[in-house]
């Protein structure tokens, strides 16, 4: 996996999860439930580099 997506996806998470955490404080659900589905994105792009990786080895 390319250094540049790899840091991209943990930008992603990071971002998820802070809007998860302000999502559940300030009782927003719907912010929240976008956090989750940030998280869920970012971990998808990770399993796809991945793949992407095992083929050119």
């Amino acid at each position: 996996m390319g250094d540049e997506q790899k840091a991209e996806n943990t930008k992603d998470k990071l971002a998820g999860k802070a809007k998860e955490a302000v999502g559940k404080v300030t009782g927003d659900e719907s912010l929240e439930r976008q956090g989750k589905n940030d998280q869920s994105k970012a971990n998808l792009k990770d399993a796809g580099e991945k793949v992407k990786d095992a083929f050119k080895r």
